[in-house]
């Protein structure tokens, strides 16, 4: 079968990264096992509409992968492409998979999606392919129509599944458990992407050829569950690679494709510390710790002790991130952080004693936040004093328990799900003492406070890759300080040329 995976086109208001879509590089490792024909179509570096590749590749199958912002465009695009082709369209990820806010119907009632996927989607992608292969044999033509017909009862099975029969009936099958074996899994497949026009991981810090840039994940699963995080609505469940598995998929990318760097994605990378010491041992005596790589999405501070961030430095690992969130104490209890500044502030002290560069995660805005705990947040961020701090104003998504006390107890700004889009200057809702006009002060007050000290900019300044990336620098500092306005016409164009 000829397979399309799409990434629909997702607008950020900040010039950040792009990198290849690791759920999506999974899936299409499953269909190539399968021995299907795939591509993948990434409309944030695609040069054409996906309407003209569309009608060119003629697929038997799409999938479309989608967060919350997104969705929006994920809609577009499915619109566009059952105009020009009868195809069955399949949405899947975070958004689509909440099931608590009814997303996945909000999805399969629109006329041009027939299928949503929840949760983890390998082993339910494959018994798709498997059963849409089944239906097309010995068919001269093909329906989709047909496909979904009530009478033949096709994906009543399918745990998972969410999908709208012909009849328009709305159907949600059980829930599928997570992949437990993640050995079993293929390597995400890069070499379906036009690897060129991607950025490395962390641009504004980092001048890499972004080709040869490579993310992975060792785990999957968090046991935590902090009141604002969208990952939530993903398995609580943590599983993770063997040792052993992970290295080979990590010479892969060192000897085989002449990697720059590796990102790791793992949500908890550092649950067990005894897997990431046999990681580190297996890198170092396989020579492959000379290729810096970074902690992306961080590690728990409660979690590490200065042996361990020892041995991940003699394996190579470059820089760590860790979520600090709040700098308030009592705030830090209220999300279900289960962490203290203690504990996290000697967590940043050990990193940085061993040589691994820091990068703290604050959020501006968290329910019950005041003008007072916000500045302690920045208070913190600077004691801490990180080679980067990423300030996010809070933005509830969907499935989240922020998401739930702000739908009880406060009001939502937002129009539409669009404008659920991280990293802008815009509040998101309003609740109690936390008002969107001290959020939104705040929120430009915390990066004028950390990056405009002199000791930051003077230790900036002396970093080659600092003046080798000053443009998209600039360009970050002004529109993450300064509210971007933004024509509703311009945007309107600008996604309409997009499909």
């Amino acid at each position: 079968m000829r397979v399309l995976l799409i990434n629909p086109k997702f607008r950020l208001p900040i010039d950040t990264r792009t990198t290849p879509h690791l759920g999506l590089a999974y899936l299409a490792a499953m269909s190539e096992r399968r021995g299907d024909e795939v591509v993948i179509f990434d409309a944030d570096v695609e040069d054409e509409p996906v309407t003209e590749f569309v009608q060119r590749f003629r697929p038997h199958l799409v999938g479309i992968t989608t967060n919350t912002p997104q969705i929006f465009q994920a809609w577009r695009t499915a619109k566009a492409i059952k105009e020009v082709h009868d195809v069955p369209i399949v949405l899947g990820g975070p958004h689509v998979s909440v099931v608590a806010e009814n997303l996945d119907f909000e999805s399969i009632e629109k006329p041009y999606v027939d299928m949503v996927v929840r949760g983890e989607g390998e082993e339910t992608w494959v018994e798709i392919s498997d059963k849409l292969e089944e239906f097309l044999k010995d068919r001269p033509t093909f329906s989709t129509e047909a496909l979904m017909d009530p009478a033949l009862d096709i994906w009543k099975g399918v745990e998972g599944l969410s999908y709208k029969t012909t009849d328009g009936e709305l159907h949600r099958n059980p829930d599928r458990a997570p992949v437990a074996d993640l050995d079993s899994l293929p390597w995400p497949a890069y070499h379906l992407f036009k690897m060129d026009r991607y950025t490395n991981l962390q641009p504004a810090t980092d001048h890499l050829d972004g080709s040869r840039s490579f993310s992975m994940l060792t785990s999957r699963g968090c046991p935590y569950r902090c009141a604002f995080c969208s990952q939530s609505v993903m398995p609580i469940k943590w599983r993770a690679r063997s040792p052993e598995n992970v290295i080979e998929e990590w010479r892969h990318y060192v000897e085989d494709l002449d990697a720059v760097e590796i990102g790791i994605l793992d949500d908890t990378a550092n649950v067990r510390k005894d897997r990431l010491h046999k990681i580190c041992d297996l890198l170092i005596a396989n020579n492959l710790n000379h290729v810096p790589w970074i902690f992306v999405n961080g590690i728990r501070a409660n979690i590490v002790d200065e042996p361990l961030l020892r041995h991940l430095k003699a394996a190579g690992l470059k820089r760590t991130a860790y979520g600090v969130e709040t700098g308030d104490e009592a705030m830090l209890k209220r999300i279900q952080k289960r962490e203290d500044k203690e504990t996290i502030k000697r967590a940043f002290e050990l990193t940085k004693k061993v040589g691994i560069e820091t990068i703290g995660f604050f959020i501006i805005g968290l329910p019950g936040d005041t003008e007072e705990t916000m500045q302690r947040t920045i208070d913190f961020a600077i004691e801490l004093d990180p080679l980067i701090a990423n300030f996010s104003m809070m933005t509830p998504y969907p499935g989240t328990l922020v998401y739930q006390i702000v739908k009880k107890e406060g009001r939502f700004l937002m129009k539409d799900w669009e404008d659920s889009v991280f990293f802008d200057t815009r509040a998101r809702y309003e609740i109690w003492d936390t008002t969107a006009e001290i959020q939104e002060k705040m929120y430009r007050k915390a990066y004028r406070q950390f990056y405009w000290r002199p000791k930051y900019i003077l230790r900036r300044i002396k970093d080659l890759d600092f003046w080798l990336n000053i443009g998209r620098n600039a360009r970050i500092a002004y529109r993450t300080v300064f509210p971007r306005v933004e024509k509703e016409e311009l945007k309107r164009q600008m996604t309409e040329s997009s499909i």
